[in-house]
């Protein structure tokens, strides 16, 4: 079994091979983040963790999936108007 890998602005991280570590990593990472007006935690630790989790929950592979989308189109229509 190979190991669960995750893409992140362009860079690929490997995960826990284990699941319940992986959804356990995925939710602290969206509970910090919810936090991200504090020191050292950071808003950015939202989406991470949406993409950790969404390995193994399809609720959070479908938002994932959503944005993915959404940002694609995004980015064609800025490139259009050049």
């Amino acid at each position: 079994m190979t190991k669960p890998r995750v893409a992140f602005a362009g860079r690929h991280v490997a995960l826990p091979r284990s699941k319940v570590l992986r959804i356990s990593l995925g939710a602290a990472l969206v509970v910090g983040g919810i936090v991200g007006f504090l020191p050292v935690l950071g808003f950015w630790m939202v989406p991470l963790g949406i993409i950790v989790l969404s390995i193994d929950l399809p609720v959070a592979r479908r938002l994932r999936r959503r944005v993915v989308v959404w940002w694609g189109r995004r980015q064609r229509a800025r490139q259009e108007r050049l």
